[in-house]
Formats: structure tokens, sequence, C-alpha cells
């Protein structure tokens, strides 16, 4: 049996690794490819977690002074289902996965790209780095996609909320939106947007790449079993959660309907602590712990699968 502080021959590595990378060195991974396998992943990902991005939606927009309509998770989806049947709990996933498709596309896209210039000699990337490098691709998706359709999204779902609902689907509701407010009527809470989206790829692609170096070790090419990716997706995942909830409550806030009563970000902070308290700031966190841990542990177990499969049919340098 082969010590594991030995030299490990290459050619026990995986087919779907490309072999033209040096022995020691990481191979870089071409940003088209990264752009091709995050839009994938994306779409994949949120057909499959979206009813659980509704529910943590609903209680965050279930404000105190209401009163609550809800009780929790269960009676939020009790009521959504007998309401407006098992279709009701994905109103709102058409505008999401447009936005979904092109906002991992834009994430991966650029976070190989800044991480290839920043990479060490033997192209290793440390954690600080990794950070940075999530960071920058946090707040590009924001500005470009996440904050228009998120503002969508969030209107979509509190307008069901309303005795009449008046969006008849969602080019229906993009139409309305822009009729009314202008195009500023879909970048509301971009500055709430862009901190919760930087800190969360920030975090995620700190812990990911933390992680990811212990198990390599000294070998940046060690091939990594999905499975051992999705933990590692799911541990990122909820460090992003309990690292940024308040981010995206008020975020979420911003982009209600009832959007009009704060002055901006931080007045909308205020308030929510004002009159709701310190609690009402990590409303619907458990809906989206179990939401984000899934959803990014798959992406990652995705996109590095395909990713390895463009390794083989997409040679670059």
């Amino acid at each position: 049996m082969q010590d594991r502080g030995s030299f490990i021959s290459p050619f026990l590595r995986p087919r779907c690794l490309a072999a033209a990378a040096p022995a020691g060195k990481a191979k870089l991974t071409h940003p088209g490819k990264a752009i091709l396998a995050g839009g994938l992943a994306g779409g994949i990902e949120i057909c499959i977690t979206f009813p659980t991005e509704y529910v943590k939606t609903q209680l965050q927009l279930d404000e105190k002074a209401n009163p609550p309509k809800y009780r929790g998770i269960s009676d939020c989806v009790k009521k959504t289902v007998q309401g407006h049947g098992v279709r009701g709990l994905y109103r709102g996933l058409s505008s999401l996965l447009y936005g979904s498709i092109p906002k991992s596309a834009i994430r991966f896209g650029i976070f190989e790209f800044l991480s290839n210039h920043a990479k060490d000699e033997s192209g290793r990337l440390d954690s600080t780095r990794g950070m940075l490098c999530g960071l920058g691709a946090g707040v590009m998706e924001a500005v470009l996609v996440v904050c228009p359709m998120e503002t969508i999204k969030v209107k979509f779902i509190h307008d069901q909320t309303s005795a009449k609902p008046k969006y008849r689907g969602f080019y229906h509701g993009v139409r309305e939106i822009v009729r009314e407010q202008g195009i500023r009527g879909t970048y509301q809470g971009l500055t709430a947007t862009v901190l919760k989206q930087g800190s969360n790829q920030a975090i995620r692609f700190f812990v990911m790449t933390s992680l990811k170096n212990w198990y390599k070790g000294d070998n940046p090419n060690k091939a990594m079993n999905p499975l051992v990716t999705g933990m590692f997706g799911a541990i990122a995942g909820a460090a992003s959660v309990f690292g940024n909830t308040p981010l995206d409550v008020i975020k979420t806030r911003m982009q209600g309907l009832e959007a009009h009563k704060y002055k901006s970000t931080l007045d909308c902070a205020v308030k929510i602590m004002r009159y709701e308290g310190l609690a009402a700031f990590y409303k619907g966190t458990v809906p989206r712990l179990g939401r984000v841990c899934l959803d990014v542990a798959l992406v990652f177990i995705i996109y590095e699968e395909v990713v390895k499969f463009l390794n083989v049919v997409w040679k670059t340098e």
C-alpha cells in the first residue's frame, strides 16, 4: 500500500483530468469553460431547490406589523398549497431561473479569471486570495444579474400574498414593473444586494478554497470525489448563511412591494431593529440554511464535473 507522504504517480489521476499540467502544478481553468459549466450548474440547481427559496422569502416578507400570516415553515407550506396548490411553491421560478443561469456563469467565469491571475507559481490559490476573488465575482454578479432578477422575484412572490394578484406571468410582471417604476424599479436594494452577494461569495470561496487546499495537500492536481466536493460546498454554504442572513433580510425588504417605506438600506436596517428587534434579522434562516447548503453543494458538484468533461473535449492552454 502506497504511503500517503510518498510521491504519487500522475498516472493514477483520473483520465478526465487533462494530463497537460505538469506534476505539482495545478491546471488553470479557462474562463470560457467556467462560464459554460457555471451556467449549466445554476440552471439545474435552482429547479431542484426553489421551493425552499419561496418559503424563505415568504417568511421574511411576513412582517410582525401585518400581523404575521404564517406561524412557521410548515404553516407557510401548508397555506400555500391549500391556496394555490403545489404549483404555488414554484411561483416566481421563471424569474429566478432566467437569472440563475447567467448569475452562475458570471460568478464562476469572473472567479476563474481573477483566480488565474492570483495563483502562485505552482498554480495554488491561497485562502485570502480566494476570498478576494470570490468578493469580486459576487459584486459583478450582483450588479449585472442578481439585483434586477431578485427584485422581480421578490415582487412576484409578494404579489401572490395580495388578495388580488396583478401579475399574470413573468413578461407581464416585468412590463408592469418597468411601466410603473421604470428601470430603477428593477434595481431596488442595489446596495444591500452588492453587500449580500459580495460577502456571500467571499465567504463561500474562502471556505471552499481553504478546504480544497487542506484536502489536496502538496498535490494541487489531486482528484476530488464529487461527494467530497458536495460536502465542502455544503459547509461553505452554511458559513455564508450565518455570516450574512441579516443582509439577505434587508435586501428582501428593500425589493418587496412595500419598499417605499424605507428611505435607504440603512433606514431599512434601523427600522427593522427598532420595530421588530434583532431576531427579525434572522427570519427565514432555517429554510435558507437548508436551501443554501443544498444549493452550493449541487452547484460545486455539477460545476466541477462539467469542467472535467470540458477539459476532455475542449483543449486549452
